[in-house]
């Protein structure tokens, strides 16, 4: 049984009351006893608020729900479904137009335009290689993945290949002549470097002398014992930098010596407290926040055995580099971190309120993530991680403006009990639930002076699409909603709205995540769809995706893309309301099984692995055996599907009960020799197997669509049998 400190009429966790006295307070200048008085005053002022926030999306579902039910088997008349959830406020009239006021924004957010990493900051591991991910290689990434195919005696293999090496080094460098490109000449024909005057000076193999087309693409150089060892160039504010060294087998594919290619890669990464996290309990907590503190102090490494070798993994210090006039300069050598907090809907045992109840998990999120942050404030640690002096929080899962406003207030709350300046705490909104998405603009402006990103997310939109909609009919297939009106509109929307609202130069403008970390050919194929699209980010599942989604960067100039955005007419917002329905549901039996049993995978591979392993995001095998990187959201959408065609008769109970327990058997298969794995089939009693038929049997009743509730109380389930608890 969880222990608890009694301390202003809050029960904390011992463990995590320890972690605040001992390890998160000294040093901060804010004691601990006085900081939990001030977090007992928001818990008590504001967990009313919170409350009635979530019964006012019960309200508003069951009026949406109701509205459908009264016209049911009717064709949705769109003109009356609009102006009716006006008349019930869940869309808003947008008032005048207004320019967000944010300000003392690092560069990372402001003004450079780069790829974004997520990543679950219970691991250490994850989280130091996305806080290092700032830097990569540009030659391991493509020696390493299938951009380089294996065709023509180019395979990977145990041993370096210098036909695979040869056109590593021919695609690099004609990365090279698109990015910063040489007066004459190409980097192909380059056979040394030098500074002439301050400026860079290259020596093509014909024996003639070039240089950069722009003068001031060249930033600096390394030298070692007298001769340069690196150079620096610049292009779309990204660096890059040619490393030269000759103890690499690829350097005698050429005659330069160029060792690598380094990338300024993930300029920003998302530490997860959320989705890709399963932390259920206080114990969970106090391992999010122990870690999340860790990089706030710069202490946080960890140890590890790779290829045989003992590696301790630590924070990288930044890089070093002369300037054309002799002086050194640095740049970062780590991505500028966010810490993404839960939502409003979850609870959690860490904190028990003076009734005994649970306390709202978000609101404790925001208190002990910005009171760890402050030792970065106060550059306690060797590694500054907002220059600026801010600390970033992404929230996930707000309807509308007025949740929007509530974590506002409570960023306000938390910035006069650790004494910070006003707006010192920064809010990304995440667009991924269907009122947040079309009241975009009054979102925005409830958080005005803060607001440092917003985004799109497909997964979440669309379980949220469908739950909000359910009583609407049956929804197209998964696929097909890819090129639905309402999700066309939506990402063209968000990037209108933020436009609109002033955010170029002041936040970002992020797109979803690239989910096959395995299939990096197809990701330069389709990524550079984001920046395109005038998101000055995206998200990668990995460093080495960072660094190849880095090139796109290169190729498209964001900002300036930006400004001709402006200029087009706005998404509709009458194609965001309508609903992705089936206009018959006429598939065949085989279509229908497949897009059952596709579900159905999906859904088991992900929660076999949250259930039984505490792993809140992981490389999932797909049905064709194709790595996807999941997390809730992926469940979310594929659990909500199921349980809206269940719902309106495309399938019926035993067809889903086959499809689970046939699924539960090909994913046991799939997870053959993964340590600890329990077994769903043959008994198909395990809580994994449980989980999942909770999610599609209940799932239309659970508040909209969210698997946590589910996952969290089975989770819990687990734990405390392993514990022994009866």
């Amino acid at each position: 049984m969880t222990e608890y400190i009694n301390i202003a009429g809050l029960q904390i966790a011992k463990p995590l009351y320890e972690l605040v006295k001992n390890e998160i307070s000294p040093g901060t200048g804010i004691k601990c006893d006085d900081a939990l008085q001030g977090f007992a005053k928001i818990i008590d002022d504001m967990s009313a608020q919170n409350s009635a926030l979530l019964s006012r999306r019960v309200e508003l579902q069951a009026r949406i729900d109701a509205w459908h039910l009264e016209h049911k088997d009717q064709k949705i008349d769109y003109a009356a479904y609009k102006n009716y959830l006006y008349e019930i406020g869940y869309l808003q009239k947008e008032a005048e137009a207004f320019t967000i006021t944010t300000d003392n924004v690092d560069e990372e957010i402001a003004s450079i335009a780069g790829p974004q990493l997520v990543v679950p900051v219970s691991n250490a591991r994850y989280a130091l290689n996305a806080a290092n991910a700032r830097w990569g290689s540009l030659f391991d990434a493509l020696y390493g993945t299938d951009v380089i195919p294996e065709k023509n005696g180019a395979k990977k293999g145990a041993i370096f290949n210098p036909v695979r090496g040869a056109k590593v080094i021919a695609y690099a460098k004609a990365f090279l002549d698109e990015a910063v490109p040489l007066k004459n000449g190409s980097y192909i024909d380059a056979i040394a470097y030098s500074l002439k005057q301050g400026q860079l000076s290259v020596t093509l193999s014909s024996g003639e002398h070039t240089e950069l087309v722009n003068a001031s693409q060249f930033k600096g150089y390394q030298e070692n014992e007298g001769q340069i060892s690196s150079l620096l160039l610049s292009n779309n504010n990204l660096y890059i930098e040619i490393h030269f060294n000759t103890d690499h087998p690829i350097h005698e594919l050429h005659p330069t010596g160029i060792r690598d290619i380094y990338l300024e890669s993930a300029i920003s990464t998302i530490m997860d407290c959320e989705d890709s996290v399963a932390a259920v309990d206080a114990d969970d907590k106090v391992l999010v926040y122990r870690n999340w503190l860790g990089l706030m102090k710069g202490e946080l490494s960890c140890s590890f055995e790779k290829k045989g070798n003992s590696i301790k993994r630590s924070l990288e210090p930044d890089r070093r580099y002369l300037s054309s006039d002799g002086s050194y300069f640095e740049v970062p050598a780590r991505s500028l971190m966010l810490i993404r907090n839960v939502g409003h809907l979850m609870t959690t045992d860490a904190v028990l309120d003076k009734k005994g109840n649970e306390i709202y998990e978000g609101m404790l999120d925001s208190f002990i993530t910005s009171y760890c942050a402050l030792h970065d404030l106060k550059q306690n640690s060797p590694y500054q991680n907002s220059r600026k002096g801010n600390i970033y929080i992404v929230k996930p899962k707000m309807h509308g403006p007025e949740e929007v406003a509530f974590t506002v207030n409570l960023f306000s709350r938390i910035e006069e009990v650790l004494k910070l300046k006003r707006n010192t705490i920064k809010v990304g909104i995440m667009d991924e639930e269907r009122r947040t998405t079309l009241n975009l603009k009054e979102c925005i402006r409830a958080a005005s002076e803060r607001v440092i990103f917003i985004n799109t997310g497909f997964l979440d939109r669309t379980g949220d699409e469908i739950h909000t909609s359910m009583e609407a009919g049956a929804m197209v297939r998964k696929d097909d909603m890819k090129s639905s009106a309402w999700l066309k509109a939506y990402e063209s929307w968000n990037v209108d709205i933020g436009l609109s609202c002033g955010l170029a130069g002041k936040a970002q403008i992020g797109k979803g995540m690239w989910t096959m970390p395995d299939l990096m050919h197809a990701m330069m194929k389709n990524k550079r769809a984001h920046p395109e699209a005038g998101a000055n980010t995206a998200w990668v599942p990995s460093p080495t995706a960072a660094t190849l989604h880095a090139i796109h960067y290169h190729q498209v100039d964001v900002f300036a893309l930006q400004k001709n955005i402006m200029q087009r007419e706005r998404a509709s917002i009458d194609d965001l309301l309508t609903i992705p329905l089936a206009e018959s549901a006429d598939w065949s039996d085989k279509e229908i099984q497949e897009e059952l049993d596709n579900n159905m995978q999906g859904l088991l591979g992900y929660v076999v692995r949250w259930i039984d392993q505490g792993m809140g995001a992981s490389k999932v095998p797909d049905i064709n055996n194709v790595g996807l990187m999941e997390d809730r959201a992926t469940l979310r959408i594929s659990s909500q599907h199921i349980a809206n065609w269940l719902y309106h008769g495309v399938v019926n109970e035993s067809q889903v009960m086959a499809s689970l327990k046939r699924m539960a058997e090909f994913v046991d298969l799939q997870n053959i020799g993964v340590p600890n794995y329990i077994p769903m089939a043959p008994h198909y009693i395990s809580l994994s197997f449980q989980t999942a038929q909770d999610m599609i049997f209940h799932g239309r009743r659970v508040p909209n669509g969210y698997t946590e509730p589910t996952l969290h109380r089975r989770r819990r389930q687990l734990k405390s049998a392993l514990r022994g608890d009866y």
